[in-house]
């Protein structure tokens, strides 16, 4: 098989190359976020902290990149437009933003989750006369905000890395925040040679001991549920968590997400947590979440996000009850008059997730279907990695697979291996075309939903449920049944001869 890879950026790397704004850095630990298919090059490769930053992990890609000799099959700064699937000779036509038409018989859709990013409807955004930035494009070579006047709007996980580092530079920061959000801290450090070697020496068995997880790492999730605690233990147990740090905060017990008394209790925790970190009443009040269950949200990770607001030179701003009226040629206006003049004004306003790169490609399956029109009442996918009416088109990560609940590394190998093993599949048995039949595709899709009916994840405005994004369908995207018993059903269904599929 010949295989070209069309990116948009003007380098590889994906999240990391976009991604480039101070504080950028990985929430899953630099041992497990890491690709598991070749030991020589995860013995080869040291990492040098337990949570690696964005250029790490950007010359991590970079050097894998170049350990396989991949270059040569990938094109750059090619943006895809259109894809047309042909019935006469089962074939893919793929046109691009430079003109090129690429005709194939597989296409894999390996755009993302979180790659489209939003850009917020204010009045009066273009009449800023100071600088603009992005932290989903923050300049290569960094920015010089040293005695400007900062103004950051956004508090999700970009924001929270991004902000103890804007504050050591900026004279003022102004943190404009419509939602706060519940983080924990990382408690990152360099990398300990002796943890480092433990993992290298166990690597196969921990690789396989992850797969049995619901999230694809080993965060010790704890497999008691939260009500066999006293509220006393539990709260023990939620202390071990925050000191050791990371996403495993989420896993304490089995039933933090489906339970709503053992979820107040954790986000409880945290409340108290930002109260004693943040000395000044008022800002702690603006920053501590009360309006929705922890986890409903994408946990966020810092290091030393809440400290500093403690900072003289840094000013939480409430724009839910007070929202921003319009960006003026100096700077914000708030409803009520209030007005902030700034130098730099930063947008960390989110992505348009898990669907938003495949809607804005121009995808027309069997008999001229459009993908924009089969996901208009919301994203439907047989496993999250095909679609019916679109033969031989397979999605990495798509919606209905465990993706953002996971370590994205592994699940995306895992969705390559299946793919690849799939393609061999029909290679061997003379055949064309595979596409998922549209009652597969209801009942994976109704499965997924009553998963996520039992749990606290509808309770929340998260981009989870599309609910950033002005006139999306509200329906809970990935699947959260878990990773392990996602592979399980994955399994099952290709021994079971492609269950779910017509192969012609």
């Amino acid at each position: 098989l010949r295989a070209r890879v069309l990116e948009a950026g003007e380098e590889i790397g994906g999240t990391w190359y976009w991604n480039r704004y101070p504080g950028a850095r990985c929430d899953v630990e630099s041992m497990q976020y890491s690709f598991s298919f070749s030991d020589e090059i995860q013995q080869e490769w040291k990492w040098k902290e337990l949570y690696a930053p964005q250029a790490e992990i950007l010359s991590y890609i970079n050097f894998v990149a170049d350990r396989l000799n991949l270059r040569n099959d990938i094109q750059l700064s090619t943006r895809v437009t259109a894809a047309t699937f042909d019935s006469s000779d089962n074939r893919w036509t793929v046109e691009t933003n430079v003109g090129d038409a690429f005709s194939a018989q597989y296409l894999i859709m390996a755009t993302g989750c979180l790659s489209i990013p939003l850009d917020p409807k204010i009045k009066g955004i273009n009449d800023f006369e100071g600088v603009l930035l992005r932290t989903s494009n923050w300049p290569k070579d960094g920015v010089d905000l040293s005695g400007k006047r900062v103004g950051i709007i956004g508090t999700g996980s970009s924001s929270i890395q991004a902000v103890p580092h804007l504050a050591q530079q900026a004279d003022q920061l102004y943190v404009f925040q419509r939602t706060p959000n519940y983080s924990i801290p990382a408690q990152n450090r360099p990398m300990d040679s002796a943890y480092e070697h433990d993992w290298k020496d166990n690597y196969a068995e921990r690789r396989k001991l992850a797969k049995r997880t619901r999230n694809n790492t080993l965060n010790n999730a704890g497999p008691k549920s939260g009500t066999e605690f006293s509220r006393e233990e539990l709260e023990k147990e939620f202390e071990k968590r925050w000191q050791a740090g990371g996403i495993g905060f989420m896993y304490t017990c089995s039933d933090i997400t489906s339970n709503e008394d053992v979820n107040e209790i954790a986000a409880d925790f945290v409340r108290n947590k930002i109260r004693k970190i943040v000395k000044d009443p008022k800002k702690a009040d603006i920053l501590i979440p009360r309006d929705y269950p922890i986890g409903a949200k994408r946990i966020c990770v810092d290091t030393e996000y809440f400290e500093t607001f403690n900072r003289d030179n840094v000013t939480p701003v409430d724009i839910k009850s007070n929202p921003i009226e319009k960006i003026s040629k100096n700077g914000v206006v708030l409803s009520n008059g209030d007005t902030f003049d700034l130098d730099t004004l930063i947008l960390a306003t989110g992505f348009d997730a898990m669907t938003g790169a495949l809607l804005r490609i121009n995808i027309s399956g069997r008999n001229g279907i459009k993908l924009a029109d089969e996901w208009a009442a919301g994203p439907k996918t047989y496993f999250g990695i095909a679609i019916s009416g679109f033969p031989n088109m397979f999605t990495i990560t798509g919606p209905g697979s465990p993706s953002v609940f996971t370590n994205m590394v592994t699940s995306i190998e895992q969705h390559v291996d299946w793919i690849v093993d799939c393609m061999t599949h029909l290679q061997d048995q003379g055949k064309q075309t595979i596409e998922a039949m549209p009652d597969a595709q209801e009942n994976w899709t109704a499965h997924g939903n009553e998963i996520a009916s039992t749990t606290i994840f509808y309770s929340a405005a998260s981009w989870y449920v599309g609910a950033n994004v002005e006139g999306k369908p509200r329906i809970f995207m990935p699947y959260i049944g878990g990773a392990d018993n996602y592979i399980d059903k994955l399994t099952e269904m290709t021994a079971e001869g492609y269950r779910g599929f017509e192969i012609s």
